[in-house]
């Protein structure tokens, strides 16, 4: 049990030692992100940031002996399709079924006898796959929201008293502690579809598996992952109700407004970390409170998200 203790350590060791190896050499032209017309950034970046970030998790995780085999299946699946996205580019039907894929494998293996259940997790965890990736455009935002996001699974997880699950969680909060390192403005890596595809996997997955593990209730994950949740969801639907194509790239979001307003990466970042703790603490705290504590924790955020949303709204109208 002692040496478990260590393998965040473990994780933290093997992704730098990687991302040193990725950032170095021939190895940085492995897969380049070229610039497009989602980019906010200017020349190519290497993009193989998500085989360190889950290399050290497998690592950590090997001496964990765990999670279950529907985690690692589903995780494989994305992580092998989506490096050969990073590499080749896949054409999106047989990107978005590997999604389906790996969602419907888990979805199946927790929520059996269920059919309703099972598609409606298959479809949630879906759009948690998707819109961790469409959040994956600053540098320092989609690492931040991993080393943050599931450092509160696992601090909710450790009160609980379940420790190998909050070791679980603290071995990606770790991982993505190292992909900081060297993805923090100005980065030098990026994560790519490998890392932001599982990682978004894997916000939804062990969100429902700590719920069915009564460490936390089921608003729980929506509030830690919720600085994605919103900007990603409403910046959709307001797509939608346009009439523009929503599968095309764009550069929509709140979060891509607010650099383009003058913000800049570093700012913006360290604002959305500020964000994302004061989210996680608050919700942290709910968890064990009232129902009428909890329900207000909820309604709150949900009020303040919508005037940091309506004050960017006005600000990018007068700019443009």
């Amino acid at each position: 049990m002692f040496s478990t203790l260590y393998a965040p350590l473990i994780t933290f060791g093997i992704s730098m030692i990687a991302l040193v190896f990725l950032t170095k050499g021939k190895m940085t032209h492995l897969a380049l992100d070229q610039p497009n017309e989602r980019s906010l950034h200017q020349t190519p970046v290497p993009r193989t940031g998500g085989i360190a970030i889950m290399a050290g998790i497998m690592a950590g995780w090997s001496l964990l002996g765990a999670p279950s085999w529907p985690v690692w299946l589903g995780l494989t699946i994305l992580i092998l399709v989506s490096f050969l996205d990073d590499l080749y580019n896949i054409p999106v039907p047989l990107r978005f079924g590997t999604h389906f894929l790996g969602s419907l494998i888990f979805s199946a293996s927790v929520l059996a006898n269920s059919y309703l259940s099972i598609l409606a997790a298959t479809i949630v965890f879906v759009w948690m796959i998707n819109l961790y990736n469409f959040m994956d455009g600053s540098d320092g935002l989609a690492g931040g929201m991993a080393l943050f996001g599931f450092g509160f699974y696992a601090l909710a997880a450790w009160v609980n008293k379940d420790m190998n699950f909050a070791l679980l969680n603290m071995t990606i909060a770790a991982s993505a502690g190292a992909f900081l390192f060297f993805n923090f403005h100005p980065a030098r890596i990026f994560m790519g579809d490998a890392g932001s595809i599982p990682l978004g996997f894997l916000s939804a997955s062990f969100g429902l598996m700590g719920w069915q593990r009564t460490d936390w209730p089921i608003w729980f994950p929506i509030m830690i992952f919720s600085p994605f949740i919103v900007d990603s969801t409403i910046t959709l639907l307001k797509r939608l109700f346009k009439g523009e194509k929503i599968w095309k790239a764009h550069k929509e979001h709140y979060y891509q407004r607010l650099i383009r307003m003058g913000l800049g990466h570093r700012n913006l970042a360290l604002l959305e970390y500020a964000l994302m703790i004061s989210v996680g603490i608050s919700s942290l705290f709910a968890i064990h409170g009232s129902g009428v504590s909890q329900i207000a924790v909820f309604a709150g955020w949900g009020a303040a998200f919508i005037m940091i949303m309506h004050r960017i709204d006005k600000r990018w109208a007068g700019k443009n």
